[in-house]
This record gives structure tokens, sequence and C-alpha cells, in this order.
């Protein structure tokens, strides 16, 4: 059974241990070799309007989704995902869960009518994710990041309800 909940403190050694994993670094903008104490800010100091869920199997922490509602006042019905689910995890159904809970939080009690995330145009398992629950490629951004010694391209993809 897959547990979501909002991260606590104690969670950060985990999800630094997820996005460690050569699939979960490359897969997102995260680097390589961040420290413990990058972890530990990142999850203690959330900005306001910021969303940490983490989705628990057999009481082992998984994945990791960040939510975060954009501040701006006419922008305020818009929230931006990224999200990393542990290699040895993957296709279990964790990251669905991740997205239906996020959807749930962001739908019915933060009145977001817009989600976005990006994307790397070679990911094909999480677009197919992000297709399922009805985000939509809205463009195309050439050069996006820089991978493994190269320059990627990245789609921006949204779900308007």
């Amino acid at each position: 059974m897959i547990r979501i909940r909002h991260s606590v403190k104690d969670d950060f050694a985990a999800i630094q241990a997820i996005y460690q994993q050569p699939g979960c670094y490359s897969g997102t903008l995260q680097l390589p070799f961040r420290s413990a104490d990058y972890w530990q800010a990142r999850l203690t100091q959330l900005p306001e309007n910021s969303y940490s869920l983490v989705a628990e199997k057999e009481q082992k922490v998984v994945g990791q989704l960040f939510l975060s509602q954009c501040d701006h006042p006419r922008r305020r019905h818009v929230a931006r995902l990224g999200m990393a689910v542990c290699e040895s995890s993957q296709g279990q159904g964790i990251g669905k869960q991740l997205i239906r809970a996020a959807l749930e939080l962001a739908n019915d009690w933060l009145a977001i009518t817009r989600v976005e995330l990006e994307v790397y145009t070679d990911n094909d398992a999480a677009i197919g994710l992000y297709r399922s629950f009805d985000f939509e490629v809205e463009g195309t951004m050439k050069n996006y990041a820089f991978r493994q010694g190269q320059y990627v391209d990245a789609y921006m993809m949204a779900r308007v309800s």
C-alpha cells in the first residue's frame, strides 16, 4: 500500500537519497552530490504556498513531489509541479498517486485551475504519466537545460481544469 503525506523534517535524508539516483537527477533540474544541508534547508524552509508531498511504501519514502502556487496576484490560480520517484519503485503507480494527491490539493483546496510543469522531451514515461492526467504539451523549450555534457530540450506542459 502506498501512503501519500506532507513531508516532515526527518524525511530529508530519504528525499536526498532519491534525488542522488542518476535517473532522478538526470530527469530533473537537480544536481548530483547535493549536501544534506541543502536538502534539509529546502524541505524545512518551504516558501509560503509550497507543498512537499512524499509517497511511502512499507514505511519507506519512495517518491517526492513539490507543488508551488504562484504568488503573483494575477497568477494565484496557477501552480508548478516537479517530482521524482525512487528508481527501484518506478512503474508501480507511485508517481500516479503523488500527482493525483497534488491535483486534489490544487483543485479542491487551493482554487488552482492551471498546473504547469517542464519535462525533458526524451522522458517518455513521465510524458505518458502526465498525459494520463490531461496535461498537454504547450511548447518545446530548446536547449532548456545542460545534462550530462549536452543541452537538452524540454516540453512545457500544463493541465487546465
